[in-house]
């Protein structure tokens, strides 16, 4: 199972919408902090994520502004199936 990709109207940020839970509660992470969260640490380590949103079954993901959404979207869904995986 792939996320969802949806556009927000912030072009620095995608919203990305699974078919379970990917977290308890709500979890806002920037570069650099630390988390249990398997999924949230795979997507802070991506190069060209600043920081995450996320609640429930869905993460806004908010990239730099060198990073290309071309090359981030798949790196976001892959780290999702690795940790789904786990």
């Amino acid at each position: 199972m792939e996320l969802r990709v949806d556009q927000t109207p912030n072009p620095n940020a995608i919203k990305f919408t699974a078919s379970e839970s990917l977290f308890e509660g709500s979890t806002s992470l920037k570069q650099g902090q630390e988390t249990d969260n398997a999924f949230a640490k795979a997507l802070l380590e991506l190069e060209g994520v600043d920081n995450i949103f996320g609640y429930g079954d869905f993460v806004t993901v908010n990239k730099t502004g060198d990073a290309d959404w071309e090359t981030l979207i798949p790196k976001v869904q892959d780290a999702y199936q690795k940790t789904k995986n786990e």
